[in-house]
């Protein structure tokens, strides 16, 4: 049994939208004010921070009968080599699944190995969340009932709204720049 979870689309096109969002004017606002930076050199740079944010996004847990484990495709390799390239975890060297406060009040959960003292966090992003967590309690006897991911659905669905407003502004800017 080989299972495959993969980040949420929606996750995935609201964050590489809010991105476009965030970036997207700054070429043209340094053409108009005749900043010290190239508008070039921006796109270059911003095509860079979107594959990176891309590649982010392209992680995947894949699960069999022996582990666990996060992996990248191999063309995102490279933008991570620096970070890692994700880990495996055999089923029997999972002890426990911790949980951890995040600095802004969330709850997220990490595997501790027997083996060592890392703790891998476990992916929450991902699409058949509730099958994973029922694979992992299957697998390692660890109670995952309580086990939420950190942000619902509801939250990336008003992201993405207050991301097309701020797309619609970004239109209004660029426009404005460009005819002034």
């Amino acid at each position: 049994m080989t299972s495959v979870f993969r980040i949420s689309p929606l996750v995935r096109i609201t964050l590489l939208s809010l991105y476009v969002a965030l970036t997207f004017p700054l070429p043209f606002l340094a053409e108009v004010t005749a900043a010290p930076v190239s508008p070039r050199w921006l796109w270059v740079g911003l095509g860079l921070g979107f594959i990176a944010v891309y590649a982010a996004l392209s992680d995947r847990v894949i699960v069999d009968d022996e582990q666990i484990q996060l992996t990248y495709p191999q063309w995102a390799l490279p933008v991570f080599r620096l970070l890692g390239r994700g880990w495996a975890l055999k089923w029997s060297e999972i002890d426990s699944l911790k949980l951890r406060t995040t600095g802004q009040g969330g709850l997220v959960y990490y595997f501790v190995s027997r083996n060592s003292d890392q703790a891998y966090l476990l992916p929450m992003r991902i699409v058949g969340f509730a099958k994973l967590t029922r694979i992992v309690t299957e697998k390692t006897g660890i109670d995952t009932r309580d086990v939420r991911p950190l942000a619902q659905p509801w939250m990336y669905l008003i992201l993405l709204g207050c991301t097309f407003f701020l797309l619609l502004i970004d239109a209004w800017t660029v426009t404005t720049a460009i005819q002034g």
